[in-house]
């Protein structure tokens, strides 16, 4: 098994290159799918968030993601405490999805916090998808209707571009356009391929 970790800031395009490799046949655990999975009615995790932040994050039974957005991204403290309830669920799903993939499997989990949570040495390769911060914010400014600001304020809270650099392994430019990125995702696939056994 060749574990990848994938991660990049916001709205630098992970998810487009974890398709693009899930499509090649590697399995793709997606740290957002499971941070949702994890406070779904019912979960202890989401039981856990009402205990901490109250019910007004709450809403007919549901998280209310854009009301728990405002406090926690105004609010380092709330911010880690979140962290500290679904960073732990996360993994342990993360690593049931893991066993069950094949041992000569590609499994490559998307971790957007992968390098602020220290996780970069539990991977044999570290894949950093880099944009560069205008089009960054412009991006999510497109993608989410986030003011200047509110974009700014959701870069500023993960790692900065210079920590996600230092811990990659293979870099992904996805500042230009989707023809410039499929060479790269090609050359990073057949380094994976050279990688696994036999």
């Amino acid at each position: 098994m060749i574990r990848v970790g994938l991660t990049g800031g916001i709205a630098s395009g992970k998810s487009t290159v974890a398709d693009d490799l899930a499509a090649r046949g590697a399995v793709v655990i997606d740290a957002d799918v499971l941070a949702r999975e994890v406070v779904e009615p019912g979960t202890d995790g989401l039981a856990a968030i009402e205990a901490r932040f109250g019910p007004e994050v709450i809403v007919d039974g549901a998280l209310d993601r854009p009301a728990l957005g405002r406090v926690v991204f105004a609010d380092p403290q709330a911010r880690r405490d979140l962290e500290a309830i679904i960073h732990p669920a996360v993994r342990r799903r993360a690593a049931e999805l893991t066993a069950e993939a094949g041992s000569d499997a590609v499994v490559v989990q998307v971790i957007p916090l992968l390098v602020e949570t220290g996780q970069q040495d539990a991977f044999d390769l570290v894949v950093v998808v880099d944009v560069d911060p205008d089009s960054q914010r412009e991006r999510l400014q497109q993608r989410n209707g986030f003011s200047a600001d509110e974009a700014l304020a959701r870069i500023a809270a993960q790692a900065s571009r210079a920590d996600r650099l230092a811990a990659a392994d293979v870099v992904i430019d996805n500042s230009g356009s989707p023809a410039e990125l499929g060479p790269q995702l090609d050359r990073l696939w057949s380094m994976l391929q050279e990688r696994r056994p036999g």
